[in-house]
């Protein structure tokens, strides 16, 4: 599944990032990660700002912690430790043509994350059984490669585009419902086993299948990653509504955020939005 990259483009990614605990809930298990790398090192980023593509790589990611007191905490570190040590290896692999594949990498990735997550919940009391999901996105120059577990979820908005494509896939009964046709936005969204996951990183689960895909984004792109709870309070097109229109004094990640809570706010809140300029 590897993709050749295209040549190098003058783009620059700009982001923004909010969670919100919401007012029904006394901890936030969700959290999101913005990171960029090269050969040598990575570097976090804030929760906004901007940067041109091209020198170095770059990882955004939510993740949707439970099982726990603090089960998202330490799940979050856990996938950053990981995403710190792997990615910019397979960034120096690719430096000297022994690029492994962009889904090989993201398996070993998951995998790995997955194992560090089940041992630290076997040897930990108040951490036993914990686990996460996790939807990340890799931008290289030119491609966006996305790994998925869980029912957090990543969107992807092209320019000029009224329509918001959802990259991945619901872990869930529910998800494989709505996706099949037999049921619709509405009725999911109510549906009484919506948070019923199959998939998860940790906790009893034995096999690890991450989603995996790419995409080539062109300036005016938008990619927005998501815990569920933003979509308990946003439907599909008021996603593309408030991703369309320039907040006044707000970023795109603050608007949806609350705008969710005004709607729902029954859960933990997150988004993680992604342009390309």
């Amino acid at each position: 599944m590897d993709l050749p990259h295209p040549a190098p483009a003058h783009k620059a990614l700009q982001w923004s990032g909010r969670t919100d605990c919401g007012p029904f809930r006394k901890n936030n298990e969700d959290s999101f990660l913005a990171l960029q790398f090269d050969a040598r090192e990575c570097h976090y980023l804030g929760k906004l700002g901007d940067s041109p593509t091209g020198e170095r790589d770059y990882v955004f990611a939510v993740s949707d912690g439970m099982g726990g007191a603090k089960a998202g905490e330490h799940a979050s570190r856990i996938a950053v430790q990981k995403i710190m040590s792997l990615l910019p290896r397979a960034y120096r692999q690719s430096a000297v043509g022994m690029n492994p594949g962009f889904a090989d990498v993201l398996q070993e990735l998951f995998v790995e994350t997955h194992e560090a997550l089940a041992l630290h919940g076997r040897s930990y009391e108040e951490c036993r059984g914990m686990e996460t999901t996790l939807s990340l996105c890799w931008f290289t120059p030119g491609w966006m490669y996305f790994g998925h577990i869980g029912d957090s979820r990543i969107y992807y908005l092209p320019a000029g585009a009224n329509t918001i494509k959802q990259l991945s896939q619901d872990d869930t009964h529910v998800g494989w419902l709505l996706r099949n046709g037999k049921i619709n936005e509405r009725e999911a969204r109510n549906h009484p086993r919506r948070k019923v996951l199959q998939k998860s990183l940790g906790g009893t689960n034995q096999f690890v299948e991450p989603q995996v895909g790419a995409v080539a984004y062109e300036p005016g792109d938008l990619f927005l990653l998501c815990s569920d709870g933003l979509v308990e309070g946003l439907y599909d097109d008021q996603l593309v509504e408030f991703l369309r229109a320039a907040p006044a004094g707000r970023t795109l990640a603050d608007r949806l955020v609350e705008e969710s809570l005004a709607l729902s706010g029954r859960d933990n809140t997150t988004a993680l939005v992604v342009g390309v300029l």
